[in-house]
């Protein structure tokens, strides 16, 4: 019988405790694949050093695990992304793994946000695990963004939002547009008194934990409430959500 493999890459993070959801995703993948031996890789040489000098373990990036799974004997690898958006990240996991995979057969599923029906599913998740919102209230979410033409998916993401009649959630990025503030002034332009906030990353990992809740007073959360808005933060990465979950195995079982 040919030995197969199911690969699940993610960017990864450096906090151990918002690795949590990438460990929910890879268990709800490999019990989707029960024939499948599992094996996890990091597509950021960052995270993957620092985890190997502050925890002792060691995470192979895409090229290396596929070097060691065709040194194995696998003759078929199922490589399933939990990045968001096809990006820079995910075109680099791809090259790595079509460069390294020899003649291993290999498949690639794709990441969170890529046709138009993942938007709405991936829209309609986040808004059933939203708190209700009154009337001068807003759900903000930062996202990473990227120097990637592939950066318009957090605007398509917002405008798939008011698509579903949520008029007052909002996407925001740290490393491009929209930033904060094209998120002031939606606020502003809607009266809104309290804010919610809550990072559009399948892992709330150190964007998460600084650049948007933070004490510091470039974080958002800082800098809204220096504004005069009353913040909440929802400090859970996507990737702990059921139908988020669901999106990425529909995505692995596709490819």
């Amino acid at each position: 019988m040919a030995k197969k493999a199911l690969a699940v890459v993610s960017f990864g993070t450096t906090y151990p405790e918002a690795r949590r959801a990438i460990e929910i995703l890879e268990r709800r993948l490999a019990q989707a694949m029960p024939d499948y031996d599992f094996y996890r890789a990091f597509t950021s040489q960052m995270v993957i050093r620092k985890i190997e000098r502050e925890e002792g373990i060691v995470i192979p990036n895409p090229a290396e695990l596929m070097e060691q799974l065709r040194a194995q004997g696998y003759e078929e690898v199922v490589c399933q992304s939990l990045h968001v958006i096809p990006g820079i990240e995910y075109e680099k996991m791809c090259r790595q793994i079509r460069q390294a995979a020899g003649t291993m057969c290999v498949h690639i599923g794709k990441p969170m946000l890529y046709s138009h029906e993942d938007y709405i599913e991936t829209c309609k998740a986040l808004l059933a695990e939203m708190p209700e919102l009154k009337a001068d209230e807003a759900f903000v979410y930062m996202g990473h963004g990227t120097e990637h033409m592939v950066n318009a998916a957090y605007s398509q993401a917002e405008n798939t939002f008011r698509y579903l009649d949520a008029e007052r959630v909002y996407v925001g990025t740290v490393e491009g547009f929209p930033e904060l503030d094209y998120i002031c002034k939606r606020l502003k332009a809607h009266n809104v008194r309290k804010v919610w906030l809550a990072p559009f990353m399948i892992v709330a990992g150190d964007h998460a934990q600084n650049d948007l809740a933070g004490d510091e007073p470039d974080s958002w959360k800082s800098q809204l409430e220096a504004a005069g808005y009353e913040t909440e933060i929802c400090m859970r990465g996507m990737g702990e959500f059921e139908k988020i979950g669901a999106l990425f195995e529909a995505h692995c079982l596709n490819a």
